[in-house]
C-alpha cells in the first residue's frame, strides 16, 4: 500500500489541509462517531475479561444490549455529537465495537487488520459504508495484524500504538506507525502482555497532557515515555482496568463520556474540573469493550487553544524570518 500525505499541522512540519474526516487529536471536540446496533452481539470467548465472564455464567442479552446502545447514542447526541449508524452484520458479534475495524487520521478513515478471523470481514463493511457516505478514505493497512483499540492519535504530531503480539502485532504496528512518521509525526510503539486485550484498556487520553493510566501494569519504560512527552497519568488500579475503567471517551474541552460503574475514576475526572457524563455499559464490558471501543470517531474539530500547535506555529514563524 502506497499512500500520499501532506504534513500535519501541530507537528513541527508544513501544515496540511484537515480532511472533512479528521482525526489529529483523541481529545479534540468530537463532532462526529460511527457507531453500530450490537443486534448480533455475543460473548466470544476471544479475550481474558470476556472468558472470566463466560467462565462465571454471563450471556450477553441482545435486548438490553440494544437499551444501552440507544442511551449512549442519546447522551452521545446530548453533546452534540452526531451519530453515524452502521447496519448490523450477522455473521459478526463485535462489530458494535467500531473501534478495532478502522482508525480516522487527519488524512482521512484508514481500514485496519483485525488479527481474530470473526473481526476480519468488518474491515469491508466499514469501509464500504464510509465510502457510500463520501467519507474520505486512505487505504487499508495490508501488512500484519492491527485494531484500532491499540491506536492513540494523543494529539497533533504525537501517536502512541500498543502492540500485544496477538492483536496488533510488530509489523502491523510498524506499518501503521510509518504512515504517520513519513507525514513528520512522532510515533510511540508500546509493547504489552496479551492478557490486556488492546492499549485502551490500560490507558487513554483524557486531555492532551492527561490520561488514565493503569500504572501498576503500564511499563516503567513506558510511564518514563510519557513524562518525557508531558503527559501526566492519573492512575486506575488493577482492578478498574479489568472492567475497562480506563475505556473513555474524551468529547473535547473538558467532557467524559464514562461507565457509571467507574466511581471512583468519575470522582478523580470530576476532581480535576472534568464534567463527566455516565451511561450504563455493563453488557459491552462483560464482553471485553467499553464507551471508547463502542465508538469509533469519524471527524474532531482541532481545538486552536492546543498548546501543541500554538508551539509548533510559532516554531514555523520563528523558521519564517
Amino acid at each position: 500500500m502506497k499512500l500520499e500525505f501532506d504534513y500535519p499541522a501541530g507537528s513541527g512540519a508544513k501544515p496540511i489541509h484537515i480532511a472533512a474526516a479528521a482525526v489529529s487529536g483523541e481529545t479534540d471536540p468530537l463532532v462526529e462517531v460511527l457507531l453500530c446496533r450490537p443486534a448480533h452481539l455475543e460473548a466470544v470467548p476471544c479475550c481474558s475479561v470476556t472468558r472470566e465472564s463466560v467462565r462465571d455464567g454471563f450471556v450477553a442479552s441482545r435486548e438490553i444490549a440494544l437499551a444501552q446502545h440507544r442511551d449512549l447514542q442519546k447522551a452521545l447526541e446530548r453533546r452534540g455529537v452526531r451519530c453515524r449508524s452502521m447496519p448490523a452484520i450477522p455473521g459478526l458479534p463485535d462489530l458494535c465495537f467500531t473501534r478495532d475495524s478502522a482508525v480516522t487520521t487527519p488524512w482521512g478513515l484508514l481500514g485496519l487488520r483485525p488479527a481474530m478471523p470473526h473481526r476480519q470481514g468488518e474491515v469491508d463493511e466499514v469501509l464500504r459504508v464510509a465510502r457510500s457516505a463520501g467519507i474520505p478514505t486512505i487505504g487499508r493497512i495490508e501488512r500484519g495484524t492491527v485494531e484500532g483499540g491499540d491506536v492513540c492519535i494523543a494529539r497533533p504530531g504525537l501517536v502512541v500504538i500498543g502492540c500485544s503480539g496477538e492483536r496488533t502485532d510488530q509489523q502491523g504496528a510498524r506499518a501503521l506507525a510509518d504512515l504517520f512518521v513519513t507525514a513528520g509525526w512522532s510515533a510511540e510503539i508500546y509493547n504489552f502482555d496479551p492478557h490486556f486485550l488492546h492499549l485502551d484498556t490500560q490507558f487513554c487520553m483524557v486531555a492532551e497532557d492527561l490520561a488514565l493510566g493503569c500504572s501498576e501494569v503500564l511499563s516503567d519504560a513506558f510511564l518514563a515515555t510519557l513524562r518525557r512527552l508531558e503527559i501526566e497519568v492519573l492512575p486506575v488500579s488493577y482492578k478498574e482496568a479489568r472492567t475497562l475503567g480506563c475505556n473513555v471517551l474524551a468529547l473535547g474541552n473538558r467532557r467524559i463520556l464514562s461507565a457509571v460503574t467507574n466511581r471512583r475514576v468519575n470522582e478523580v475526572l470530576s476532581a480535576r474540573g472534568f464534567d463527566v457524563e455516565t451511561v450504563d455499559v455493563s453488557q459491552f464490558t462483560q464482553c471485553g469493550g467499553g464507551i471508547h471501543c463502542l465508538t469509533m470517531p469519524i471527524n474532531r474539530v482541532p481545538c486552536e487553544q492546543s498548546a501543541f500547535i500554538r508551539s509548533a506555529r510559532n516554531r514555523e514563524g520563528a523558521d519564517d524570518e
